[in-house]
């Protein structure tokens, strides 16, 4: 039982990008997959894929990286965190990240978006993490 398990996917993605894997495999769950939609939306990994293995379900995210091999994810970070969730209003909500590069993550009211989207719909919500 994994105490955090949204740091648990940020860790095996970004220890998967450092050796340079195809793909990571790990427990799945409706938030891990909303979050993999959103990163498969915004054009981080190649796509994602939920298996069953006897009574539990595997989710595999296959990662994506450029021409000259360099990963396309190069930084993620944890945000909120259950000992301290971290919550923005809808005014407050960053139109761009690292120059148009990056994307927040937030858990809203209308489901897990990045946030161009959440500005769009005009909701705030938990931020999540961010990724570029």
């Amino acid at each position: 039982m994994f105490t955090d398990p949204i740091a648990d996917l940020l860790t095996r993605i970004r220890n998967a990008v450092t050796l340079s894997k195809a793909k990571v495999e790990l427990p799945n769950s409706k938030m891990k997959g909303a979050i993999c939609l959103v990163l498969k939306k915004e054009g981080f990994i190649g796509g994602y894929n939920v298996i069953r293995q006897g009574k539990k379900k595997i989710l595999q995210i296959y990662l994506k990286y450029s021409e000259e091999g360099e990963p396309i994810i190069t930084y993620l970070e944890r945000v909120s965190k259950p000992g301290r969730r971290e919550y923005i209003k809808k005014e407050d909500v960053p139109g761009m990240i690292r120059g148009g590069l990056g994307i927040c993550i937030l858990s809203t009211s209308k489901g897990v978006v990045a946030n161009v989207e959440a500005r769009k719909l005009g909701v705030g919500g938990e931020i999540l993490c961010y990724v570029w």
